[in-house]
């Protein structure tokens, strides 16, 4: 079939059909609606099942219920609606089920706006709800990149048995560009695991699936398991893009649709003679260390690009661990940065006039 032009959240799920999705769950929430209206069309022409829930809330516990009997399953939402869900992503994250859930975030807090933002960061990367618990964050900046990173979510849900965050934005997902969805490839149905309920069968002990745990040692020994799985996480799965970045002065980090303003930057300062990079975290959680230790030796600062007040700011402080200054440009509301103001900002910053 060659390349398509898609829009980006029509490319996320058409990946998650291609992908072996079978089953999805949502509710209405703009700017994500393209990927609802895309399984109500395409799941059931493949044998899947989609289902409109009533609200959030309802969506999430019935993916835990889809998940719950190894089912490739997934839901959508935007920044207030995946707030919505984040009793049900603690459960999911508590009885280990693997699962995907997409948000295309808008601007906040509250309502907010329908504007792109990038102000869930914490609440992509810091669990969200209650508990000790992760939740491995993708952050796609193109297209292509949404549909390639959507069919590696489904493996790594059933890989780790965990909710994988795909982190998208309204901009990313309203952008239309070709996309080669010959990558793409249905998974085969996931064997019986000990784990799953799949029904009554007479050779087998009755299985349960449960967060609840009045035991606390019992709950404390569920927690320290958790935790060296996501020892093994960060330690396997960070992944990063370091652009233009061996001979750099300043560093630009930032990622999603900003890492493609800040990318533009970076080509309109080297155009100039000034000697700029960019570091680009692919997956929110675990963050990737590697890019930040060791910086190059020429690297005098770093400018942390977001369109939010500031969230990934400290994620990036903690990588760079006091080497070098490390300073901050925001946009938020649903406001978009301008590589020209990225540009002047990068100036200012060499030139001793900005931090």
């Amino acid at each position: 079939m060659g390349k398509a032009l898609m829009k980006g959240n029509e490319a996320l799920a058409m990946a998650a059909v291609h992908g072996g999705c079978t089953h999805f769950f949502g509710y209405p929430i703009t700017p994500q609606n393209e990927i609802c209206e895309f399984f109500a069309r395409e799941l059931p022409k493949v044998g899947g099942v989609f289902l409109q829930a009533e609200s959030e809330i309802a969506a999430v516990n019935m993916l835990y219920g889809a998940a719950a009997v190894g089912a490739r399953a997934m839901t959508s939402s935007s920044s207030p609606g995946i707030a919505l869900m984040q009793e049900g992503i603690s459960m999911l994250a508590a009885t280990e089920m693997g699962c995907v859930i997409v948000n295309v975030m808008r601007g906040g807090p509250g309502l907010g706006g329908i504007q792109p933002a990038q102000s869930d960061y914490f609440q992509m990367t810091r669990g969200g709800g209650n508990g000790d618990y992760r939740v491995i964050a993708l952050a796609p900046a193109t297209v292509q990149e949404s549909a390639a990173m959507m069919a590696e979510a489904f493996d790594l849900a059933h890989a780790y048995r965990t909710p994988v965050f795909i982190v998208s934005d309204g901009m990313l997902g309203q952008m239309m560009e070709p996309v080669d969805i010959k990558k793409q490839r249905r998974r085969p149905k996931a064997e019986e695991q000990q784990w799953m309920l799949t029904g009554h069968r007479n050779s087998r002990p009755p299985r349960t699936v449960k967060s609840l745990e009045l035991d606390p040692a019992g709950l404390e020994a569920r927690n320290l398991e958790l935790q060296k799985k996501y020892a093994r996480i960060a330690a396997l799965e960070s992944r990063f893009e370091a652009y233009q970045t061996k001979d750099a002065e300043l560093l630009f980090c930032a990622y999603g649709s900003t890492a493609r303003i800040a990318r533009n930057s970076v080509d309109d300062l080297r155009s100039r003679g000034i000697r700029v990079g960019l570091i680009r975290p692919q997956t929110l959680w675990p963050f990737p260390q590697q890019p930040f230790r060791p910086l190059p030796d020429s690297c005098r600062s770093l400018l942390c690009v977001e369109m939010s007040c500031g969230q990934m700011i400290d994620d990036v402080r903690l990588a760079v661990n006091g080497k070098v200054p490390v300073s901050f440009y925001g946009r938020c509301g649903g406001m978009i940065p301008d590589p020209d103001e990225l540009s002047e900002k990068a100036r200012a910053m060499l030139a001793g006039g900005g931090s």
